[in-house]
């Protein structure tokens, strides 16, 4: 009954980013399709497993372009809702010179946040092996229930839960909430991946490999990824750490790079028995990912522009 690898909740929206400059010297900007879940089911999708999204955008141009762009990518639209009342959710990337990014979000209200738990379809939950959300879709109350009853439908069928704090502080009206809801996801996943950053707001320490050893003992999680920008990623796995460090590619924007680390992830995890990995399983993961994630970089939006496994293989063998 198992018939989608990987369903996923939360946002899809479009990341304004900056693409060149006009003749007047403003920045030009690209409308790219983009929203954490939807990049890792496309990653997923690339690599040739069966994904389906479950969100909301609006009945509008953008809702309309999200909703044609992630069938194209060969993830099931089924559970996308559209909203005649609120517009898509918009988020600006403003790119720093190491190129990493800041964000600035439309979304008072914005169409994803409006997702209710009337909405969810069950069936493309229930047919799921893995289950994967974030916060984005915690901000607010009727999208938290609409989040929290999709979690509670994929635990009883069976699924696997992967988490991503993706943590963006000025969609939240306090970091306690935050954190609250990023405690949640702990409390209930099997596999994490969590940033560097998210590692510290959560923990208070940058002893890495003890905070993350830490969160996996007192939220009983199977499967740990620490992602730690120019310093590479680590997983976690019972007494088992592995490492890899990054690939050195010509960066434009890290746009979608943690997203496409966890699509790519998954993917093994899909190819593997999740209860019997070892410490060479992990690093083969962690280099793939670590490949894959570098090669979305050298690109503008990440939805529409994922690696092609042929392309990350090269990368690693260089």
């Amino acid at each position: 009954m198992k018939n989608i690898d990987v369903t996923a909740l939360g946002e899809l929206l479009i990341d304004f980013t900056e693409n060149g400059i006009s003749e007047k010297g403003n920045p030009l900007l690209e409308a790219n399709p983009g929203g954490a879940p939807c990049n890792v089911l496309a990653m997923l999708a690339k690599l040739g497993k069966k994904t389906a999204f479950i969100g909301k955008v609006g009945n509008d141009n953008f809702g309309n372009m999200l909703s044609e762009t992630i069938k194209n990518c060969g993830i099931c639209a089924d559970g996308l809702v559209f909203d005649d009342t609120v517009r898509t959710t918009l988020a600006f990337v403003h790119k720093k010179p190491d190129g990493d990014r800041d964000f600035s979000f439309y979304r008072e209200p914005g169409a994803d946040m409006m997702l209710r738990k009337s909405e969810i379809d069950e069936e493309i939950i229930k047919s799921a092996k893995i289950f994967h959300f974030g916060t984005l879709s915690s901000t607010h109350e009727g999208v938290r229930a609409a989040t929290r009853y999709g979690v509670d439908i994929a635990k009883d069928s069976g699924a696997l839960i992967s988490f991503d704090p993706n943590l963006r502080p000025p969609l939240w009206n306090s970091l306690e909430d935050a954190r609250r809801e990023i405690e949640y996801g702990l409390e209930k996943c099997d596999i994490l991946k969590i940033s560097d950053n998210e590692i510290e707001f959560m923990t208070g320490s940058t002893d890495y490999d003890k905070a993350v050893r830490e969160l996996m003992e007192k939220y009983h999680i199977k499967l740990a990824f620490a992602t730690l920008g120019k310093n590479g990623s680590r997983a976690y796995y019972g007494d088992i750490k592995a490492e890899c460090g990054v690939f050195k590619v010509d960066t434009i924007e890290t746009t979608g790079a943690g997203d496409t680390f966890c699509g790519s992830a998954l993917n093994y995890i899909l190819e593997h028995d999740i209860n019997c990995l070892t410490e060479n399983d992990l690093r083969e993961l962690l280099t793939f990912a670590n490949a894959s994630a570098a090669i979305i970089t050298t690109r503008r939006g990440a939805l529409k522009v994922m690696p092609e496994k042929e392309e990350i293989l090269e990368l690693i063998g260089r």
